[in-house]
């Protein structure tokens, strides 16, 4: 049965969701609170990489401990901005309790799967669009520039062997022999031949091309300021441009989702991890695969005649501003891999900045939440949304037609952390329902 639905946000998640849901004879329409010309935030300033080698969630053992320890240096891989703020302390002790090798092992299955079917479904979006985002089955280099660090990057490749997931510990000549094109200053890589990379701003195209293509109402610069509520059921989404209506509603709206979640009496823990890209445009020096700096935890990948480098998770909230001391670890993290990339050559890079939802156990949120019949969420993807996209699209798809979803989503439930919730706000639900309907 045909149904009309909503789709709130329309990034790289909003628009595959929309895609896979007007491929099985929906009516869609996309909400956007951003002009459609915009080329930054999460969907156009990321590496481009999909990654079936990203089995292993964020909150995994010795993160929280690393974490606490580089947040005191402001070039470091990772910042927190101390604030008053019951969510974020809230969201570091879940964060805290899900760095356990429990988690990760239930985990690990649940993302290789997500990944692979993901790149699956991008192998045939570039035989249908014509490769129009240069999608390159190009492989990804995790670079360590220590022993120490390759070590440990081996115990990953064996984990990645044991998943079925292949996985190459290469030494530095072999690193050479891959990447002629460019000088590297490392101890040695992990290849991931699985993996893929893609232009993000030319899927963004191709995907805004393909779902008008097809039926899909995109309305661009229009903010869902409030929603209407009838009893257990979303009635309609009170935006600038009026109140629309539907049958269904999926959240897409990235970090912001929370807060409109929120707004409904749900828990949907998250915070802005703040990363940022500084993409060199015709390098003289360039790569083949993409790339992972171990140590530094950053991204390169070629794109499109130019190079790009990502890094950093900036706990700040919800700022997008640039921070030069963030700019500079990436920087100087990026030359100590690759002798010949110096600040002067990094100098006329352009910079971006994207707020990337994170939860707190790594996971996304996918699926119907319970409290309403009809409203499910596809977000929380953290670095993960670019390559997990076409999947997300697709399981929500599934749900919202009734039918099995292909990979099981339990885990991904965007209820998993809504009892504490009800709990510390039991005395008030019907008060914000109120307030919204």
């Amino acid at each position: 049965m045909s149904k009309r639905i909503v789709v709130i946000g329309g990034g790289v998640i909003g628009l595959a969701v929309a895609h896979a849901c007007v491929s099985r004879g929906h009516r869609v329409t996309v909400v956007e609170r951003d002009a459609a010309d915009r080329d930054a935030g999460c969907s156009y300033a990321n590496a481009g990489m999909i990654v079936p080698s990203h089995f292993v969630p964020l909150a995994s053992p010795g993160m929280a401990a690393l974490a606490l320890r580089w947040m005191l240096d402001p070039e470091s891989p990772f910042h927190l901005k101390l604030r008053a703020s019951a969510d974020l302390v809230d969201w570091g002790w879940k964060f805290w309790r899900a760095c356990t090798k429990e988690h990760v092992a239930r985990a690990a299955p649940l993302l290789r799967d997500l990944h692979l079917a993901s790149r699956a479904r991008y192998e045939e979006w570039a035989a249908q669009w014509g490769n129009r985002f240069d999608f390159v089955e190009s492989g990804m280099l995790v670079l360590c520039r220590t022993e120490h660090a390759l070590e440990e990057e081996a115990r990953v490749a064996k984990f990645a062997r044991d998943l079925g997931m292949p996985a190459n510990v290469l030494s530095a000549k072999d690193v050479g022999e891959i990447e002629p094109d460019i000088r590297t200053s490392v101890a040695g890589a992990i290849h991931f031949p699985r993996d893929a990379r893609l232009v993000p701003a030319r899927l963004m195209s191709a995907l805004r091309d393909e779902t008008k293509r097809i039926g899909v109402e995109l309305r661009h610069g229009v903010e869902v300021r409030s929603v209407r509520v009838d009893g257990a059921r979303i009635a309609a989404v009170e935006t600038g441009d009026g109140s629309i209506t539907a049958d269904e509603f999926v959240l897409c709206a990235g970090i912001w989702s929370s807060s409109l979640a929120r707004k409904l009496g749900l828990s949907l823990p998250m915070q802005a991890g703040k990363g940022y890209s500084l993409t060199v445009e015709k390098p003289a020096q360039t790569m083949r695969t993409c790339a992972i700096l171990s140590e530094a935890r950053a991204a390169v990948t070629p794109m499109g005649g130019t190079l790009r480098f990502g890094g950093t998770m900036e706990i700040t909230g919800n700022d997008e501003t640039v921070d030069d001391a963030r700019v500079r670890g990436i920087v100087k993290s990026i030359g100590s891999y690759f002798p010949d990339m110096t600040p002067d050559v990094l100098a006329s890079a352009t910079i971006r900045t994207g707020l990337r939802p994170c939860s707190p156990d790594g996971l996304p949120y996918i699926g119907r939440f319970a409290r309403y019949a009809n409203l499910s969420a596809a977000t929380g993807h953290a670095m993960m949304g670019v390559s997990l996209a076409p999947i997300t699209g697709t399981l929500i798809a599934q749900a919202l037609s009734g039918e099995p979803t292909s990979i099981p989503i339990a885990a991904l439930s965007p209820d998993r952390y809504a009892r504490s919730h009800v709990e510390a706000t039991k005395g008030r639900a019907v008060a914000i329902e109120t307030r919204i309907g």
